[in-house]
């Protein structure tokens, strides 16, 4: 899946070390505490993700309409690396399913040449969670999504991943304090959310 990833999109920059405690399991869940909050896993390993109380389906409605994006990425990811790359993308945005969905198509141009993915976004309305799908020109799939919700103006959404063939944790985090200038980030952790590497951002900036 590695989202938007390898390809291009986002990136914040500076590695976040971060404390892992040696937590008690609760209903045979164990939990690592981060800098992005718990992350909270099964007894088979798989991710516990629970939403917000105040999670909803017009969580992304700021984000209806189009977009001039300002991208940074990391030019090699968990390599220690300090290097980035900046580009420029569009993004427009509709809502779909009677307001239950959304998804906005993505362009840019990589290497010379056009770019272009999607961003499926699926509110349940049962679960309270987002579900993010992303799929672009290069491989014609659908990645299996990052899941979560919204806590005010911060939305985070997690996965499980692999990036080089090694396991790691995928958080696509959503900044929409200010509405007409939201931030996208996403970071990778190779230790189960012990230590995260922010690898990816953009800035979005409303231009209708």
């Amino acid at each position: 899946m590695t989202k938007i990833i390898s390809v291009l999109l986002p990136a914040l920059g500076s590695l976040l070390i971060v404390v892992f405690c040696a937590c008690p399991i609760f209903s045979q869940v164990t939990i690592a505490h981060s800098a992005l909050g718990e992350l909270k896993f099964t007894k088979t390993g798989e991710l516990d993700v629970q939403p917000s109380a105040a999670s909803s389906k017009n969580d992304f409605d700021f984000l209806v309409g189009k977009w001039k994006l300002k991208d940074k990425k990391l030019k090699s990811r968990l390599n220690n690396s300090k290097e980035w790359i900046e580009f420029e993308s569009t993004v427009e945005m509709s809502k779909l399913l009677n307001g239950i969905g959304n998804m906005d198509i993505y362009r840019t141009t990589a290497d010379g040449n056009p770019f272009e993915g999607i961003a499926l976004r699926l509110f349940n309305p049962q679960t309270k969670l987002w579900s993010i799908y992303w799929a672009d020109g290069n491989k014609g799939v659908l990645d299996p999504p990052v899941v979560g919700s919204f806590e005010g103006n911060i939305g985070r959404f997690y996965s499980k991943d692999k990036f080089n063939g090694k396991d790691i944790i995928v958080v696509f985090q959503w900044n929409k304090t200010d509405p007409n200038n939201p931030v996208w980030s996403q970071a990778f952790s190779p230790d189960n959310g012990k230590t995260w590497e922010w690898n990816a951002t953009n800035t979005s900036h409303r231009t209708n």
